[in-house]
């Protein structure tokens, strides 16, 4: 099963991305912030790190740079409502995908999904 690590500081956001993308068959853990995220990158393997971008402590780019170096095969897709965020976001962590909010959680399932190369997303309408 495909494992994923949400960061999302807002508790609304978190708790509706987590049970979309529990519905479409991922094993997600959530947290609500960065520095919560780090020491579970350094202790289990996830295979993306979703990660809202703009947060307290530390932002979801700065997230991704430190959790790049711990695990280098994990994935980054980050979300974001901010577009000047998401020209930062590109350039730091190129190889990362950028979903804009609002979005419909049938396109954040499907853009995890193409992400992995799964098929069509169920269940979602």
């Amino acid at each position: 099963m495909i494992r994923i690590l949400l960061a999302e500081d807002d508790g609304a956001m978190r708790v509706y991305l987590e049970r979309a993308l529990e519905r479409a068959g991922y094993s997600v853990t959530a947290v609500d912030r960065g520095t919560a995220a780090l020491p579970l990158i350094e202790q289990e393997r996830f295979d993306l790190l979703l990660t809202d971008i703009v947060m307290p402590e530390m932002d979801g780019i700065e997230l991704a740079q430190r959790a790049g170096t711990i695990a280098p095969d994990m994935r980054v897709m980050f979300i974001t409502g901010f577009a000047a965020v998401t020209l930062k976001a590109g350039k730091a962590v190129p190889q990362a995908k950028v979903l804009s909010k609002p979005f419909h959680l049938r396109d954040l399932v499907l853009e995890v999904d193409r992400l992995f190369d799964i098929g069509s997303a169920s269940g979602l309408n």
